[in-house]
This record gives C-alpha cells, structure tokens and sequence, in this order.
C-alpha cells in the first residue's frame, strides 16, 4: 500500500511538471504571437552579433542573373542599411531573398503585380501573417554562416560509401556464430570488432559533425514546408502548390535523417541513450549521414527551389511591413497604365526613407536634370531619394512618395567615390572608371539607364574637368538613358542647357545663421554659401572680404583676377622667378 502512494505521489509530481510545463511553453507562444503583431509595420530593431551579416549575401551572390546593383550602387546609397532597416526575416531564406531582390531590381511586370497582390493579403490577412511568423521563427537562422556555405563545404567530403560500415557489421554475423563453437574466440572477436567501430566511429564523427548544420537546417526547412502547406489561406495556393511538389522529391532524405540528424548525447532519455551505444557500435547514424549526403547532393536544385520559395514568402512579409512603418507610401504605376503616358519619370511628394522629418519634393523628368545648389543644400539627398525609390518601385513595389510613375530602368550611380589604396589607384581613376561603366551600361541592350553622378570629376582640376564633364553628360543625353547630375560647377547649366532641365536648391540665411528649406527649385542655383560659411565659423573679416570680390569680379568678367598689389599673374610669375634664384 505504501508504494502504491508513493508511486501515485511520484505520479502526481510529474503531471504536474508535464503541465507546467506545457503551460510555460503555451504561454511564451502566446508572447511571441503578440510580439509578432506588434512589431509589424515598425523598423526592424534587430541587433547583429559581429559577422552576422556576412553570410546574408550568399542567395544573391549564387543567384546574379541579368540586371543587378552592383556594389558601387549598392554602396553609393548605402542600402545596407535600407536592408537592416527592412529586415524582419526571422529565417535565414527570408532574410537572403529579402537581400537578392533589393539588388535585383524586376522589370516583369507579372512578376510584380504578383508582389502587390501578396503584399496587400498579407497586410489585411493578420491572423495567417502572424501564422506564418511563428513558422519562420521555429524554422530559424543558420547564424554566421549561410546554408550556401554549409553547402559548399559538402565538396570537401569528396564522395562517402557506407561499404566499410556494413562490411564490418557483416563481419559481426560470423564473430557470433564462433561463440557458439569456441566461446572464449568467439567473444574476443566479437569484442575486438566492437572496438574497431568505437574508435573509427569516434573518428568519423568529428570529420560529419561540422556538416550536420547544414543538413539539420535543410531538414527543418522541409519540416517548415510541410507546415507552410497546411495554412489554410487561398492566396497562398501558388506557393503551396509548388512547395507540395518539392516535398513529394524529399520523401529519401527525409528517410536518411531519421539516423543522421541526431548527436550523441544530445538527448537525456533512456532511449536516446541506448541509440548513442547502438550508434557506435554499428554506425547507423553514419550510414544515415552518408546517405543524406548522396540525397542533398542529388537534390541540390530541389533544395535551392525550397530556399527560393520559402525565402520569397517571408521576404514580402517584410516587404508588407516596410510598407505599412511609413509615413506615407504609393503604389509605383508603369507607364502605359491607364492616368500615365510618355516615357520618363514622375514623382510628386518624394522623400528618402532613412531620412527623419524629411522635406517632399516633387519631379518630373523626361530628359536629363542637373542640379546645383550650395554645400549641403540637399542635392545629394534629393538625387539619392530619386534613385532609392525607383529601385523599391522595382522590388518592394512600394515608394516613399505620394505618387511615382516611371518605365522599367537600370539603376547606376557614381556618387560617393574614394581612392583605391589597396588596388593604388587615386580618387580620379576611381572616378572615371566609375563613370565609363555607366557609359558602357548605356551602350548595352536592356531597359533604361537611370544614372545618378554627384560633383562629375570632382578629382581633377577646374577646366578640365568643365570640359570633360560637360562631353561626358551629353553623352549621357541618348535615347535609354536618363541622367540626373549635381553639381557645384554653374558653368555647367549653361554649357548643357539644351541637354538637360536646371534644378537648383537654396538657402536662407537669417542673422549670423544659415537654413536650408531642402527644397527643389526650377532653374540654376543664383546663390553661393562657402564663403559666407567661413564667416559663420569665424574666419578673420580680411579673409571673407578678399573672398568676396574676387569671386565678384569673377562672374562679372568670366575670369579670375589677383587681390592686392603684385597679386595678379604677371607679378606671381615674377615672383616665382625671384624665388628661383
């Protein structure tokens, strides 16, 4: 009797920790629910450990067909950070493909009117977005590494067979039947065999385990298609479909990892343990990786198509949540929609998104436009709000603008340039190589080129780089292309005048203060603020004086004329060849 309430007792305890248990867990699901609902449609506040980011690039880099930004883009508008700022993925796939189509700008239409309309479903569909979520987050990351890499590290292993495995496991067969005629010999044997697997299964663990990340999250990818299937929601009846006709080819590797997926001594049960010995004494988890590894090799394209539409999926679930964190947003309309006509682009109430408080301006450009304007006036900003949006248009199908209208284009930019130490080319070189890919894009077959170039040549000296930017930008004034300029060079509005619309930005200045009201102008820049800015910071009153009319007597007379006494260049030569001897 007293067992009985002891063993009841002892009953009592574990149901209760079984409940507890259960109810811990159904409570930190219904947190992470909540957590999903509220933080969508708010910037991502993701922190990265160092080296995280490193292996999100892999999708893209194994995926660059056709048009892509190419890193000079890329950095020029510093998308990294629109990515970060973007990225809500909570699975590796997610994340990657949420990158790959940032730097793969679409000109299929079907394709896009496909992203609008799974966007809009999920935005207005809550309970299914939240369902997906909480998929996504039990599928996960592969932390600093991508499963690209973990793929790639499979050709280290060169080709495995299971053959000295079941040789020796054979061997074991005729081991047993000698206890049966000479015990003594027979158990030796059986025992030498045993020790022969124990110590070459120890040692092929530490070659297999490294390799089991990969593997483990390729299978938790298939488990995650499995459940992604099972969404009841009928807008997503494509993507189910193609993940129904995946899961039917993974049938073997599921089969394979019943054995191979596990570590020894991960688990705590009596079970687990046994199948730990029973591993090393046999290999059957080793058989089971080798056979996976066969099948992920053979599968190689099956499991890339997985990664492609699980990936999609979650990365228009943030494509839906960049949307609905701003302030204000459109739809992109391609020209030859019904309300739009001609080929260019117009953007009425444009703004950058990594901007705070921004000023919205507005655009309409059939041909080329230079801006000029004074130091930071906003002219870098405004080219690169333009450049931005016409790649969201063409990824996330959403703008930062109250209204954009424009034709498929190829984005390139030559903005924020530095010298080359390492390759020992100097910021002038950087420069026109930058530029003569932008010329060479142009030459090529393919949408438009809409090219951004801030300060053309800023790298050499004033008449040549007039010249040679102004030969430079007419040549950017050619059927398929669209080139938005900035400059300091006013010479320039005129010399380009007939190529290109005039845009200028101002300031205001207000006491012993300077404002910029960041707003976009008709027509060339008329002010300049870089000597009145050494004033502000304080520069002796002789200096800014000097200044002054130098740069006076410059626009009166189109030329540059010495202040003060043997200041001109008769008397600079003269004094230059004192100097000499």
């Amino acid at each position: 009797m007293e067992y009985l309430i002891l063993f009841g007792a002892l009953l009592f305890i574990g149901l209760l920790v079984f409940a507890k248990g259960v109810w811990d867990q159904s409570r930190q699901r219904g947190y992470l629910r909540l957590k999903q609902k509220e933080s969508f449609g708010k910037p991502s506040q993701r922190t990265y450990e160092d080296g995280e980011t490193e292996g999100i690039p892999r999708y893209f880099e194994k995926h660059r067909d056709g048009f892509y930004l190419d890193d000079t883009t890329w950095n020029d508008l510093n998308l990294d950070m629109l990515f970060l700022r973007m990225n809500t993925a909570q699975s590796s796939a997610g994340q990657e493909y949420l990158y790959h189509m940032l730097r793969t700008p679409c000109f299929d239409r079907t394709e896009l009117s496909k992203r609008e309309e799974m966007i809009e479903n999920l935005i207005r569909e809550e309970e299914v977005r939240v369902q997906l979520q909480m998929l996504y987050l039990d599928a996960g990351r592969t932390g600093k590494y991508s499963l690209y890499d973990y793929l790639d590290f499979l050709d280290q292993l060169g080709e495995r067979s299971s053959l000295p495995q079941i040789g020796m496991d054979l061997l074991l067969v005729p081991a047993a039947g000698i206890m049966a005629l000479n015990p003594s010999l027979g158990i030796v044997a059986v025992v030498a065999l045993l020790s022969v697997n124990i110590a070459t299964y120890l040692k092929q663990r530490k070659v297999i385990d490294p390799y089991l990340t990969s593997f483990r999250y390729v299978f938790r990818c298939i488990r995650l298609a499995e459940r992604l299937t099972a969404v009841k929601a009928d807008f997503l009846e494509e993507e189910k479909e193609k993940l129904r006709d995946l899961l039917k080819r993974f049938q073997g590797l599921k089969r394979s990892a019943s054995f191979g997926m596990r570590r020894p001594g991960t688990g705590g049960s009596p079970l687990d343990l046994v199948l730990d010995y029973l591993n090393m004494m046999f290999h059957f988890d080793i058989m089971g990786f080798n056979r996976m590894l066969k099948q992920v090799r053979a599968h190689a394209g099956q499991v890339d198509e997985l990664l492609t539409v699980t990936g999609r999926l979650e990365a228009l679930i943030a494509a839906a949540g960049f949307r609905q964190s701003l302030e204000s947003w459109c739809v992109p309309e391609q020209d030859g929609e019904e309300g739009s006509a001609g080929e260019g682009i117009l953007i009425q109430g444009l703004y950058h998104p990594m901007v705070t408080e921004p000023v919205k301006n507005d655009i309409a450009a059939g041909r080329g436009v230079l801006v000029t304007g004074s130091n930071a006036s906003g002219k870098s900003t405004f080219l690169k709000a333009v450049a931005v949006n016409a790649i969201l248009a063409q990824t996330v199908h959403t703008c930062c603008a109250d209204r954009y209208r424009g034709g498929p284009v190829r984005v390139m930019t030559s903005m924020a340039l530095r010298d080359d130490l390492a390759g020992k080319e100097s910021y002038y070189i950087v420069e026109i190589r930058s530029l003569k890919r932008i010329l060479d894009a142009a030459a090529q077959d393919g949408p438009k080129v809409l090219c951004f170039v801030d300060e053309v040549l800023r790298g050499t000296n004033t008449v040549e780089r007039i010249a040679a930017s102004t030969q430079i930008l007419k040549s950017l004034n050619r059927p398929g292309v669209c080139c938005f300029a900035a400059t300091h060079d006013i010479e320039l509005t005129e010399l380009l005048k007939e190529e290109y619309d005039n845009y200028h930005f101002e300031e205001e200045i207000e006491g012993g203060d300077i404002r910029f009201p960041y707003l976009l102008l008709p027509g060339k820049a008329t002010t300049r603020n870089a000597i009145r800015l050494l004033s502000i910071m304080g520069y002796d009153d002789s200096i800014i004086q000097a200044a002054q009319r130098m740069a006076e007597q410059f626009v009166q007379s189109g030329r540059w004329e010495g202040e003060g006494a043997g200041s001109g260049p008769k008397e600079r030569r003269k004094e230059s060849m004192a100097c000499r001897k």
